[in-house]
């Protein structure tokens, strides 16, 4: 038996206004989607805007139904509309951040499970890192490299279909 470990690099930035000017403008734009989000249950509002590799920006915001668990989450409304708009692009960079009518969201929000593991199959399929950058409606911005980031001992393909 060996004991190993897990360490996860990133970057911490203090408010938006640090950023880049092109990673401001995408998180401008994931604030934005989040603007149209769908949440009267939650009272959560996630936008969430991805910059494909040829420069366009696709956005998503949250879509939530009576019927739980029949909505969808930012992120992949985000990622869905990205791959089947754009086939063939890969993703650079997926901006996401949150607000809630009921509590100050003031840190960084990341994607749920199932968002990280969808992300993941792009990152695979282009074989090139896809960038996040977190936040909630105000404060502190987290930069990740990758899905692994998020996403560690993923689940791919790969791991599927073994041929034996």
């Amino acid at each position: 038996m060996k004991k190993l470990s897990l360490t996860i690099d990133y970057l911490e930035y203090d408010s938006m206004d640090e950023l880049t000017a092109e990673d401001k403008s995408l998180m401008l734009q994931a604030h934005e989607a989040g603007k149209s989000a769908y949440a009267p249950y939650s009272n959560f509002s996630v936008g969430a805007a991805v910059l494909l590799e040829n420069g366009v920006v696709v956005k998503g915001s949250n879509q939530e139904n009576a019927a739980y668990p029949t909505g969808l989450c930012a992120e992949r409304v985000a990622v869905f509309s990205a791959g089947s708009q754009y086939p063939g692009v890969a993703f650079k960079t997926i901006a996401v951040t949150a607000k809630s009518s009921k509590i100050a969201v003031d840190n960084p929000v990341g994607p749920c499970g199932s968002c990280r593991q969808a992300i993941s199959e792009y990152e695979v399929l282009y074989n090139k890192p896809i960038r996040f950058l977190l936040m909630g409606e105000t404060g502190k911005v987290l930069e990740l490299k990758n899905v692994e980031s998020l996403l560690p001992l993923r689940f791919e393909g790969k791991d599927a279909f073994h041929s034996h």
